[in-house]
């Protein structure tokens, strides 16, 4: 009977099997000779408030029963026929989404889509002026369409990562309600409806957003598990979030009402004991999956809605070994590993169900994770993948049209809000892209949990509901978050620094920094080096009186010397009295002293010149002066270190850093020193990435000050918080894949553009996302590989090492246009095997007016709440016309009749 059933709608097996077992695949039907598709009539609009709601079409049965043709032409039906407004008698419900044997076009109609030609449209439901009319009994034959060929285009690569240099790395808390809730228990996965959240394990519970008040507990039996749970359609979405759905790891299937925490009815065994993997809302009915493959349709029942107590309405059968699927449309993408399919089940089955004749695959991408669409490309799907990839599908003609790394991570989850989409990865970070940019730009960084995500997924019912956007995550340390879909506080800030050209004045100040490792030379050895005496006075003399000028060195003491070395670790810290100038030892006071004559001597009269700060650290050694014009506007100054030596114990290895304001703008200068070795590449991105994560300075407590002066939703104990930041050093990167005879070959050669392309820096910043320094820029490099010389000559290493030359010493800087380098060169000082680089800057410091601040903040929030309006009520059509499957004009109007009865509240209530 079942097989019976099957041919007559035009269902067989055969079509996937081959998929699965390797069999020969049978011989594809053939298309239907000029299948002429009947006009679609706009949507009913049965917005009558005084008439009585019309008939729904018969139901077509699922039976094998052959219908006559109606030989008048027909139409498709809209997406869901709607009674009378919800405002009405309790009794009138709305008509829920009547499928049929047609079935809804959410695709492009004027493509030549072949699913278009599957569809019968029923007979059309008249508009309800006296009684209507039953619809008139029609028959045909089984209709069954030949499958359709993906268009094979080139995939469009893009090889280049996300821009990161304006990350934002504050978390994006909900500000309505609850942002933080603790499962208690292993949750593997939720569903969400506007104020409800549901998560289910070993036992099932709702929650509420608005104050986090647990609503149900149910605990299932002995090795039950829930693995799937939904929440159930309604016919009046007034009634949305009361049931959900659970499905469990042993087939069963149950619906529980929220307020009581009743079981109403179950389905034991529905799925054969075979685990139920997901749960898929499609207007008004009900997909259930399950890990063998098997996928069961549950129609709606006389009441509109899906119902667990009768039978499935449908049965297909879908590939094993399923890794992610999401209903588009009226179709279910289905992905098994890298292999993605498309389907097409309905209630009545008559329509093909495969859709493609093969699978879509993206050979240099891994498997397939997660996936979702964007409201900006409707057109498009976006999937995520294993090894980090995103590939993006048009949902038009199947083909591939873009593929791109946005990551290294594994990609656990994809969700949009808005314009963007947010990943979910297995480090437990979040980020947000937007994806309108060509590359993406990562717009948000964070750390949403402290395991791997689980799932996060956008609330479609939210805005209709609550007037907000949320993202909801799960990850495996147990814990739901929700999200600010509309990200309030960076549009915010964004805004903000927009403006502030209108309500702040910019100063341009000058800025010389000079780097050097100096191998442990003293100001002694420099004077009685010949050539080299003079390099000091000559650099001063030519600076043009900077009104900044920063020193930074490192191995102003002797690294290779082991013995000290011990000593200087193992030695007891003994109590110290005085200023940190009394407590340097001696190297770095003869530096600082020789700095300090220098200025005094050759620069300008003038041109009074302050000592602002000194940091010493095992070697490394910064002195900043400031001029003397120049020192009463600058406040907040504060130093820090970061050791990355022997696990981050010793001081040989790592950066110094000092921030200050000038006027209202921050600024923070880094000195680093990082690990040492051709091959430890990696040691250094390491010790980068823990120098710029690290917490070194006070936070700034107040949030207007955090707004006018800090970045990246920071609060100023990251260095990458500061408006402007200059970071320079010996950072020891190397050029990588050649012989040192073949880079002296090329310096000598001035060909110098072959070497950058291998410079480990430069290739870091091009191919690795996480590398941290691609937020910085450097200038071009126009001079020769700065190590390793031999001392007092200019010669490259010929010692038994014989090191390949490398641009070591770097400067490099951030702040986001507010910053111009405009040289960048190296020097020839010998008595170091390292030559020392200097940079000057331009760099544009602000000072708030108040009043205009004010004034900016207030047309900042009001373009908030501008565009808070715009998206919460396109998302209110999304939710009724493409969740519920409500026709556009019904949906409008029950919009209109929500916003009435919140308008018509009474004080208390509101």
């Amino acid at each position: 009977m079942r097989k019976d059933r099957e041919e007559a709608n035009g269902f067989s097996r055969g079509h996937i099997t081959p998929q699965v077992t390797g069999e020969p695949r049978p011989a594809l039907p053939a298309r239907p000779a000029n299948f002429d598709i009947p006009p679609r009539p706009p949507p009913v609009n049965n917005n009558s408030n005084s008439m009585p709601p019309p008939p729904r079409p018969q139901r077509p049965a699922a039976t094998t029963a052959v219908q006559a043709v109606d030989p008048a032409p027909t139409s498709s039906p809209p997406k869901r026929v709607v009674s009378t407004p919800t405002t009405q008698q309790p009794q009138q419900q709305l008509a829920a989404p009547s499928r049929g044997h047609g079935r809804s076009m959410t695709i492009d109609r004027a493509s030549d889509r072949t699913p278009a030609e599957f569809r019968i449209a029923p007979t059309t439901v008249a508009a309800p002026i006296a009684a209507a009319a039953p619809p008139k009994s029609v028959q045909s034959t089984p209709v069954v369409a030949a499958k359709i060929a993906p268009k094979a285009e080139p995939i469009h690569h893009v090889t280049t990562y996300p821009e990161a240099s304006n990350t934002n790395r504050r978390p994006p808390f909900s500000k309505h309600g609850t942002y933080e809730i603790p499962t208690k228990y292993d949750a593997r996965s939720f569903d969400v409806c506007g104020e409800f959240i549901c998560a289910s394990g070993y036992m099932t519970r709702v929650w509420s957003l608005i104050d986090g008040e647990q609503i149900m507990s149910l605990q299932h039996t002995e090795g039950v598990k829930a693995t799937a749970v939904s929440f159930k359609p309604a016919a009046d979405p007034r009634e949305e979030g009361k049931r959900i759905w659970i499905g469990t790891n042993t087939g069963d299937l149950m619906e529980v009402e929220v307020a009581t925490h009743a079981i109403t009815p179950s389905k034991p065994n529905v799925h054969g004991r075979n685990e139920v993997v997901r749960i898929f809302r499609h207007w008004n009915e009900i997909w259930t999956m399950d890990e063998s493959g098997t996928l069961l349709v549950w129609g709606p029942d006389e009441k509109a809605v899906a119902n667990i107590t009768g039978h499935p309405t449908q049965s297909y059968k879908l590939p094993k070994g399923h890794t992610h699927s999401m209903v588009i449309g009226d179709y279910l993408w289905h992905a098994t590993g890298k292999e993605i399919r498309v389907f097409a089940p309905t209630v009545d089955g008559r329509t093909q169900f495969q859709v493609l004749v093969r699978p879509l695959i993206a050979d240099s991408a891994g498997e397939v994770t997660s996936g979702t669409l964007v409201k900006s490309h409707p057109d498009k799907v976006f999937f995520g993948h294993v090894d980090g990839k995103v590939t993006v599908y048009n949902t038009n003609d199947y083909s591939c049209v873009m593929m791109m790394n946005i990551s290294t991570w594994k990609i656990n989850a994809l969700a949009s809000a808005g314009n963007y989409i947010w990943a979910a990865y297995n480090t437990g970070k979040i980020c947000v892209y937007d994806v309108e940019e060509a590359p993406w730009v990562i717009l948000k960084e964070w750390q949403g949990h402290e395991n791997p995500i689980v799932k996060m997924a956008a609330d479609p019912s939210c805005s209709y509901f609550l007037d907000r956007q949320q993202i909801i995550s799960l990850g495996a340390d147990n814990k739901i978050k929700a999200w600010d879909g509309l990200l309030e506080d960076d549009f915010l800030e964004d805004s903000m620094k927009s403006k502030d050209t209108q309500y702040c004045d910019f100063d341009e100040i000058r800025a010389l920094f000079f780097t050097w490792n100096a191998g442990a030379s003293t100001p002694s050895s420099l004077r009685h080096s010949g050539g080299d005496s003079t390099f000091f006075q000559d650099l001063v003399q030519s600076s043009g009186s900077p009104d900044i000028l920063v020193f930074g060195f490192q191995e102003l003491v002797d690294l290779e010397d082991k013995k000290l070395t011990a000593k200087r670790f193992l030695k007891p810290k003994k109590k110290e009295a005085g200023t940190d100038q009394e407590r340097m030892s001696h190297q770095y006071r003869d530096w600082r002293d020789f700095l300090m004559k220098t200025l005094d001597d050759y620069m300008p009269a003038d041109d009074l010149y302050h000592l602002l700060h000194t940091a010493p650290m095992v070697g490394l050694f910064t002195c900043v002066f400031v001029k003397a014009t120049l020192r009463d506007r600058i406040r907040g100054l504060q130093g820090a270190e970061v050791k990355r030596g022997m696990g981050g114990l010793h001081g040989n290895k790592g950066c110094v850093a000092v921030r200050f304001r000038v006027d209202d703008t921050s600024i923070c200068l880094v000195n680093c020193h990082l690990a040492a070795g051709q091959s430890q590449a990696n040691a250094r991105h390491n010790d980068i990435a823990a120098i710029l994560e690290a917490n070194l300075f006070a936070i700034e407590r107040d949030s207007a000050s955090r707004i006018d002066s800090f970045v990246g939703g920071g609060d100023g104990s990251l260095i990458m918080d500061h408006e402007l930041c200059i970071l320079n050093g010996d950072l020891n990167y190397r050029i990588d894949t050649m012989s040192r005879d073949t880079v002296v070959t090329a310096v000598k050669q001035n060909n110098l553009g072959k070497l950058l392309e291998r410079d480990q820096l430069l290739v870091a910043r091009r191919r690795n996302p996480a590398f941290k320094l691609r937020a910085f820029e450097e200038m071009p490099i126009t001079f020769a590989p700065t190590y390793k010389y031999d001392v007092g000559t200019d010669n490259y290493d010929t010692s038994e090492k014989r090191r390949s030359p490398a641009w070591c010493d770097r400067l490099l800087y951030r702040g986001r246009g507010r910053v111009e380098q405009f040289d960048y060169r190296r020097h020839e000082v010998r008595v170091s095997d390292h030559r020392p680089v200097t940079g000057t800057f331009n760099l544009w410091v602000k000072k708030v007016d108040p009043r205009g601040r004010a004034t900016a903040w207030m047309e900042s929030q009001q373009s908030f709440e501008d565009m808070r309006e715009k998206e919460t009520s396109e998302d209110k059509l999304l939710f009724l016309r493409d969740t519920c499957g409500f026709d556009e004009e019904t949906s409008k109007r029950l919009i209109r009749e929500k916003s009435a009865r919140r308008d018509n509240r009474s004080p208390v209530r509101a």
